[in-house]
């Protein structure tokens, strides 16, 4: 067996907890997901990670616990967010890893073999998009920018024309159930009319749910404080950790860029908004109402 000195060795143990680690993560959701297809798929990535830390065990002679809040953290936000999003979560952290492997594949030969056998993982898990989540994103999109764009306009709008927080809550709960309806109502019609596998029923839920979520978020402010102008900008705020959490969450899902869709959904939004605010301003000193 070949001699390591003190730092690979430290190397190859960091390695040993992130192959065991996976390991646990990947077994159990294998045995979680409901597709046999992609079952299989974890099994065999679980399987090769055992083996990976079965390998530079042999460098290294040391027996690694596994990383027990990692396993749980990734587990719990697969179950929630779903196994795509979290497996896909925790291969981004491989980047470094990758970059380790080819440092020390002068010394230990398995390095370049593990990585290739990673890098084939990564192109594995990029065809795990077979979730429900996934398949009716774009439904999801359509309810969540639909009721950032309308509502964050008509908040806006409000605020200036009433001046009052139970009636701008008021008048924005009615336009965004109703609006709610209307959208789950249009994309059920849109997927039914489709070539798709999508069911219209699912997809116009989704659309409807999203709407609804984020025009309850959007509202509370105006139910909780009594300053208009401080409620707006905390619904504007909230408006834009929506776009990023949701944006984040597809950017890895799918693998597509997060600043892109994140500044052009943000800039839309705010946009809208600012136009709807001066409107409402317009409005209210054209029709000389005071409230």
């Amino acid at each position: 067996m070949q001699t390591i000195n003190a730092d690979i060795r430290k190397t190859l143990i960091l390695f040993q907890k992130t192959e065991i680690t996976e390991y646990h993560i990947y077994k159990r959701l294998a045995q979680k997901i409901s597709s046999p297809e992609n079952a299989k798929v974890l099994e065999q990535i679980a399987e090769d990670e055992l083996r990976h830390y079965n390998g530079w065990k042999k460098y290294t002679n040391e027996e690694v616990t596994p990383n027990r809040l990692a396993i749980w953290f990734y587990y719990t936000v697969s179950l929630v967010f779903g196994f795509t999003f979290g497996v896909k979560l925790m291969e981004r952290g491989e980047d470094a890893a990758q970059k380790n492997y080819e440092a020390i594949a002068n010394v230990i030969p398995e390095a370049k073999t593990y990585q290739h056998e990673e890098d084939q993982h990564e192109q594995q898990l990029l065809n795990l998009l077979d979730e429900d989540r996934l398949q009716y994103a774009g439904s999801i999109v359509l309810g969540l920018s639909d009721a950032l764009v309308e509502l964050t306009g008509a908040l806006a709008g409000l605020t200036l024309a009433l001046q009052n927080t139970k009636l701008i809550a008021l008048s924005g709960l009615i336009t965004g159930i109703a609006a709610s309806m209307s959208m789950a109502a249009s994309e059920y019609l849109s997927t039914r009319s489709e070539v798709t596998k999508k069911n219209p029923v699912r997809a116009a839920i989704y659309t409807g749910f999203a709407y609804i979520c984020t025009v309850v978020l959007l509202i509370l402010p105006y139910l909780l404080f009594e300053n208009y102008y401080l409620d707006l900008a905390i619904a504007l705020t909230v408006a834009v950790i929506i776009i990023a959490a949701f944006n984040f969450y597809i950017s890895v899902a799918k693998d597509e860029s997060f600043r892109a869709r994140f500044v052009e959904m943000a800039s839309l939004t705010l946009g809208v908004a600012a136009v709807s605010f001066i409107i409402g301003y317009l409005i209210r000193i054209w029709l000389g109402i005071e409230i």
